[in-house]
């Protein structure tokens, strides 16, 4: 056998045979339990660098172990292929979207296809493939069908440099584009939408089910959903017969309310402005329109407002009240309305300040004078105050009181409502799936018939990066005759947003190859939900979210019969490598580019700033899997990622760390082939047999280890504890004496069955080279024997006055009086009783005694 470890011939010897044997197929055995485990799938950008590799490695290492533990695994790869990246890049290069994501696609496969993965590459999708996007559509249209698809005119983000429309998600915080960095604007557009909000209920309920998922992730769900219990009330207009409907979670307060505030693009607005405001509310209407929602509704930013002149009626008062216009009140939000009670919160009250409004104490803490001036908005419980009938009463049953007053008297009604909104999917760009609808002039919107899907992207397209999308430009597509009339017709011309792809694909790897059917119902719901799901926590909203969504949307829809997609979530900490940052400009330099021991810009001669940052291209942070591939081999690379740090969170990559992994394998490599050359064919039965002292050492430590590992595989995965248990075995390995016995047999096999999913080529070529012909990764996970777990001997620990002295190796099944007679004749109990009168002794049996003198 060969002496030395040389991982890059024996890796691609491997997975060509795995290939071979179709080790990676999915079994169609439905006798077995099903294990879908799943890699939320990349976007094909071009390489992929170990940071990428993270994600696969992890869902690989529970596939591979699944399949020991007689499971049958789907374990999918697919490509999340549509989106603005490829259409830049056609401006940019001059090539056209799908051939540059198609190279990408070939040049990551290669790249994923190095640290040796267990995926059926049978079942691999691309988003961005007509045999693919033909069932979005389809889907689209049952959303169309059941009432779950709408178009409407609405203010929208619109990004002035991409010239596309962006969902509120893709704004960040500073009201710019997430993906050209452009200050967003606000555009009235007509748009289709998808009706999430009839969901949102049960997608708020069903978090309770997802036992699965971290907190976290949970909790982001749940504030994005938004629940808001109160009333819906109605302030009639002065002088129209019209009302301002406002949502509240604090009827309560309704007798405090001094002014009502409209979003400047309300319907009503131009309504109730009065001739004499009409220029002034204009203008500010005009600049409004020119700000983001972000900018809008920042919590840190002053509140802009202007007085329309028109007034209201505060129906539980009488009073007329003035009607403004706010900049922080949004029209898709809620009523796109707000009443105002300066006087218990907080930002009403100061916007009243700003604005001289009068403010209304209707709330106070009991036992406090209401006539106390306020400092501060009370935004707290307590005792109802100039609130007429419902004076003195606890506002927590004073808002129960005035519902049904409002009930009562056709002002109002409780109600619930939702920070979510209904999802825009319409996206003004090329590389995005086609929306199936053709608008006549007579017929309105019609959807493309069944048969007529896939409507294919045209490729005979002219890119530029102005004008919106080149499919409105393209007469030969757009213009169609009407599928209904036949009279003339034009096409949609939006595509979908990308994130409508992934909110299904997980549906289709269940049966990729079905022309007939978005996927066969049967074989949907034998392997979802899937069992364990890997990814960022980027994604724990919008994704995540929506692929909910979708499949409760085809669960009613009659072709699924579960009501979550995922069962388990693990969200995986990123990989961060040290970065050089130039903290005058801001600029990053790539390590090639620099000393790294006197890191300076190599252009200005400027220190630079040195620390770990996530992986990234345009970091120049990024490690190529080949780059640690063809140094150390996939196995050190997949061990690295996994021993470094629990896998929920962050690590850092560093060449010494990886290094150790290697000289890992390395000392797993010389243990077998140490003990081929001296015991090939000695093997014998150990259970059961009479074992000398350390034969039941090195046995227990083996069995340790079993127990260890597949605890640390069970539940929340701890792979760096695993991988930390199969080094203390080989550890116990190298240090037993007799390296030809039965045991140090068993425990050779054992190392190698439990390295076999963290370590798979290095596990199989030993596994061959024991004399087996059959995979390593086709036998039974290690089971555990209790009886080896048995010690006949215990580590004492022995304590004077509660502090610890010494430890005594003692019968594990000494009597408490033998205990005390072995501690007190021992070393450690002759240097510290010697003349000492021993007061009490306390014995805890199996680890410790204490002397109280």
């Amino acid at each position: 056998m060969e002496s030395r470890y040389h991982p890059t011939e024996i890796e691609p010897k491997w997975q060509a045979s795995w290939a071979k044997q179709g080790l990676d197929t999915t079994p169609e055995d439905t006798r077995k339990p099903k294990f879908y485990a799943l890699s939320m799938f990349p976007y094909p950008s071009g390489s992929l660098h170990v940071g990428h590799t993270r994600n696969y490695v992890i869902t690989d290492v529970i596939a591979r172990l699944k399949r020991m533990q007689g499971y049958r695994v789907l374990q999918p790869m697919g490509w999340d292929a549509f989106g603005l990246p490829a259409e830049n890049a056609a401006i940019q290069r001059g090539i056209h979207p799908a051939a540059w994501t198609y190279t990408n696609i070939a040049q990551m496969k290669e790249q994923l296809g190095l640290l040796g993965l267990s995926i059926d590459w049978s079942r691999e999708i691309a988003t961005c493939s007509p045999e693919y996007y033909r069932w979005t559509q389809w889907i689209f249209l049952q959303f169309l069908e059941m009432g779950l698809a709408y178009q409407k005119e609405a203010a929208v983000n619109w990004d002035p440099v991409d010239q596309t429309v962006l969902a509120n998600e893709q704004v960040d915080n500073q009201g710019r584009s997430w993906r050209s960095g452009a200050k967003v604007e606000r555009k009235l557009l007509r748009q289709w939408f998808l009706k999430i909000t009839d969901y949102a209920e049960e997608l708020l309920a069903d978090l309770e089910q997802l036992t699965g998922w971290p907190e976290r992730v949970k909790t982001m769900q749940a504030n994005w959903i938004g629940k808001s219990v109160g009333a819906y009330l109605e302030f009639p207009i002065v002088g129209l017969d019209a009302k301002i409907g406002v949502f509240t979670t604090r009827p309560d307060t309704v007798y405090g309310v001094t002014y009502v505030v409209l979003a400047p693009e309300h319907p009503l607005t131009p309504q109730v402005t009065s001739k004499a405001q009409q220029k002034t509310v204009a203008e500010f209407i005009a600049a409004v329109g020119a700000e983001s929602e972000i900018d809008r509704t920042a919590e840190d930013k002053p509140k802009k407002g202007m007085p329309t002149g028109g007034k209201a009626i505060n129906p539980f008062t009488g009073a007329e009240i003035p009607i403004w216009i706010a900049d922080y009140v949004l029209y898709e939000y809620g009523t796109g309305a707000v009443m105002g009670v300066p006087a218990h919160d907080t930002r009403d009250f100061g916007f009243a300040q700003q604005n001289q409004l009068p403010i209304q104490t209707v709330i106070v803490p009991e036992g406090s004078d209401p006539k106390t001036p306020l400092t501060a908005a009370y935004t707290e419980a307590g005792v109802m105050v100039n609130s007429g009938e419902f004076d003195g009463q606890p506002s927590s049953a004073g808002k129960q009181a005035i519902i049904a007053k409002a009930e009562q008297e056709g002002r109002g009604a409780a109600r619930v409502q939702y920070r979510l909104r209904d999802w825009l999917i319409s996206r003004q760009r090329y590389w995005g799936v086609p929306i199936p609808v053709i608008h006549c002039p007579h017929c309105g919107a019609v959807p493309v018939p069944e048969a007529d899907l896939p409507v294919k992207l045209p490729e005979d397209v002219a890119f530029s990066a102005q004008g919106g999308s080149p499919l409105a430009k393209l007469e030969t597509w757009v213009n169609v005759p009407c599928p209904t009339c036949g009279e003339s017709a034009k096409r949609e011309t939006d595509t979908m947003d990308t994130f409508i792809d992934s909110s299904w694909y997980f549906l289709r790897y269940a049966d990729t190859q079905n022309p007939q059917k978005v996927f066969d119902s049967a074989k949907a719901n034998d392997w979802l939900p899937v069992d364990q799901y890997v990814g960022g926590i980027e994604h724990a909203i919008l994704h995540l979210l929506y692929s909910r969504f979708f499949t409760k949307v085809m669960r009613d829809r009659g072709l699924l019969n579960f009501d979550e997609p995922f069962q388990k979530l693990l969200t995986q900490g990123m990989v961060q490598a040290l970065t050089y940052k130039n903290p005058k400009t801001g600029k990053y330099i790539a390590p090639a580019d620099i000393d790294a021991d006197h890191p300076q810009d190599p252009a200005t001669g400027e220190p630079l700033d040195v620390f770990y940052e996530k992986m990234s291209k345009s970091k120049y942070n990024g490690v190529p899997p080949e780059e640690v591939t063809s140094k150390y081999g996939a196995d050190t690379a997949r061990l690295f990622t996994l021993f470094k740090a629990p896998p929920e969170k962050d690590l850092e990559w560093e060449g010494a760390d990886v290094e150790g992994q290697f000289r890992f394998l390395n000392r797993v490599w010389r243990l077998v082939s140490e003990y081929i050359e001296k015991a090939q064919g000695k093997k014998r039965s150990v259970k059961g047999a009479s074992l000398p002292k350390a034969e039941k050492e090195l046995r227990r430590a083996i069995h340790i280890a079993i127990k260890e590992t597949s605890e640390d595989l069970s539940g929340d995965y701890q792979f760096n504890t695993a991988v930390s248990e199969l080094m203390k075995l080989s550890n116990a390995l190298g240090d037993a004496q007799d390296k030809t016995s039965a045991v140090y047999a068993e425990g050779i096999e054992t190392l190698l069955l439990l390295l076999a999913p963290f370590a798979p080529h290095i596990s199989e070529e030993l596994w061959q080279q024991l004399g087996h012909s059959e995979s390593i990764l086709c036998q039974a996970w290690p089971q555990i024997d209790l009886e080896a777990l048995v010690t006949d001997e215990i580590t004492l620990v022995i304590q004077i006055m509660g502090k610890t002295r010494g430890t005594l190796p003692v019968p594990a099944n000494a009597s408490r009086e033998a205990l005390e007679q072995l501690a007190r004749e021992s070393e450690v109990g002759q240097r510290y009783l010697a003349d000492k009168a021993v007061k009490k002794v306390i014995v805890v049996p199996g680890k410790l005694i204490n002397f109280v003198l």
